[in-house]
């Protein structure tokens, strides 16, 4: 499955959307070993919860690197390539976003037992310097942990 999407798509679908409308962007990833170099699967979601109420239009894409992660228990770099892909994709919507409410979802656990939590405060104070809000987290973080999610799976 290819998951791609043109970002003048979905800023064109966005500022046809009231300003009641909601967006939640996320990103979730999965790695994997190929020929002996480890790789990761981005997949960056833009939610777009219609009036608030009516369903929603989500927008997906999937972006494939290699993987620099020195122990797979220790998964900081690709964790905070999810933070910095979800915040540049909010950076490139902002214009259509205007001032529709809008929330940034983390696939981070703040419950020290998961391995997500290593990067929990530079991914909060990351996101906050670049879009001026705090971000959501799990079990908050529906867009990256179950949109995201969904779709990252849905790719093999």
């Amino acid at each position: 499955m290819k998951l791609k999407f043109n970002i003048k798509e979905v800023e064109n679908y966005i500022k046809k959307q009231s300003k009641e409308s909601k967006i939640y962007i996320g990103c979730d990833s999965s790695i994997y070993k190929r020929n002996d170099i480890l790789y990761a699967d981005y997949v960056s979601v833009v939610v777009i919860h219609i009036n608030s109420k009516n369903g929603c239009k989500i927008f997906g894409k999937l972006e494939t690197e290699k993987d620099y992660t020195k122990s797979l228990n220790m998964p900081r770099l690709r964790l905070m390539n999810e933070v910095y892909k979800a915040t540049n994709l909010y950076q490139e919507l902002i214009f259509a976003i205007e001032d529709r409410k809008c929330e940034i979802h983390l696939d981070i656990n703040s419950d020290l037992k998961y391995n997500s939590s290593i990067i929990l405060k530079e991914a909060i104070g990351y996101v906050k310097g670049i879009t001026g809000f705090e971000p959501k987290i799990k079990p908050d973080a529906f867009a990256s942990s179950c949109a995201a999610d969904r779709l990252i799976r849905c790719s093999y």
